[in-house]
């Protein structure tokens, strides 16, 4: 079941369209612009956070990944993935990634949301194993713990801030067949 609430709902689009692509590249700038290690560096322009989500649409429309899209008044708010498309021997397991939430939706249970709409879209597809990584010691660390997820270990210096520095990365799991 995707859930909705008061100012948001959460659903899974077939085809990420130019509009959803558009609303997609507005939640990742907001997120590297207020210093999120999910992968871009400054400057970060419009245009690459487009290519990135042409990128992720072509592989949603090829089937080997699946995004949820969460909405609000004012637009796009969050997203999460699963990455479907794993080596031949790991047909049980997806990857959760890029889970982003705007900052005017922060604090409001989206990213829980987000989670649990992911874990139920991964059963759905058939997968019993998730893995994710995440920055140590941020707000998504913390909540990941507080949701179940288990943590495997840190890995140190493991990328880059937007602006610089490095951070370490934690790698988590959730077994899906509990």
């Amino acid at each position: 079941m995707i859930p909705t609430h008061r100012t948001w709902t959460i659903r899974r689009p077939v085809v990420l369209d130019d509009t959803l692509v558009d609303g997609l590249a507005d939640v990742l700038i907001d997120c590297v612009n207020g210093g999120a290690s999910v992968s871009f560096m400054h400057p970060f322009p419009r245009e690459r956070a487009l290519a990135f989500w042409r990128h992720v649409a072509e592989g949603v429309a090829a089937g080997e990944r699946a995004v949820l899209v969460a909405e609000d008044a004012q637009g796009v708010c969050g997203t999460v993935q699963l990455v479907l498309a794993l080596p031949e021997n790991q047909p049980h397991r997806a990857d959760l990634a890029k889970m982003l939430v705007h900052r005017r939706a922060r604090r409001q249970g989206l990213g829980e949301a987000l989670m649990g709409a992911a874990e139920g879209l991964a059963r759905a597809c058939g997968k019993t194993l998730l893995v994710l990584d995440t920055v140590s010691g941020g707000d998504a660390e913390r909540l990941y713990a507080r949701l179940g997820w288990v943590r495997v270990g840190v890995v140190p210096n493991y990328a880059l801030f937007p602006a610089g520095g490095s951070c370490a990365t934690t790698i988590f799991y959730r077994d899906l067949a509990c």
